[in-house]
């Protein structure tokens, strides 16, 4: 099975077939509002003003599964991320990316990395051709990850 097989939800509910984004890098992110790492949410959106025209896509996605810190509606993330970030990646509904009940698409990714997700603000960057390139840590901030992007952008 391809990324491009699965279908997700962005933040407002629309079904989103990943096949949408063939021919586009994808940073792909599992985020939280209320964690540490939430700052991050700057390093993505820089990221993304600078490649988004070299077809960079930023796909987060909410999760509440790491410490209870993303306990708001789709609606109430959405506002978050506007007002305190001024976020313009794409977001999509809030979901579980471990377990029984983990996205497909979380699935699809934590094979590929050989492992499962530790916490929020993990990274999985996806090539053009929809195939897993590197997984990124929680700690790893985006813009030391840049230069991955940069090699296969």
């Amino acid at each position: 099975m391809s990324i491009y097989d699965i279908e997700v939800k962005d933040i407002d509910m629309n079904s989103i077939k990943m096949e949408e984004f063939k021919g586009k890098t994808l940073l792909i992110v599992n985020v939280a509002s209320a964690c540490g790492f939430t700052p991050q949410y700057t390093g993505l959106q820089n990221l993304y003003d600078k490649y988004k025209d070299k077809g960079l896509e930023i796909l987060a996605f909410p999760c509440n599964q790491f410490g209870a810190q993303e306990k708001g509606t789709n609606e109430e993330i959405k506002d978050f991320c506007d007002t305190k970030y001024n976020v313009s990646f794409r977001l999509f509904d809030k979901i579980d990316v471990n377990g029984e009940n983990a996205s497909p698409l979380f699935v699809k990714l934590t094979e590929e990395a050989g492992r499962e997700i530790q916490w929020n603000f993990t990274k999985f960057l996806i090539n053009k051709e929809g195939e897993f390139v590197r997984g990124f840590g929680t700690q790893k901030k985006p813009e030391e990850i840049e230069e991955h992007i940069k090699a296969i952008i």
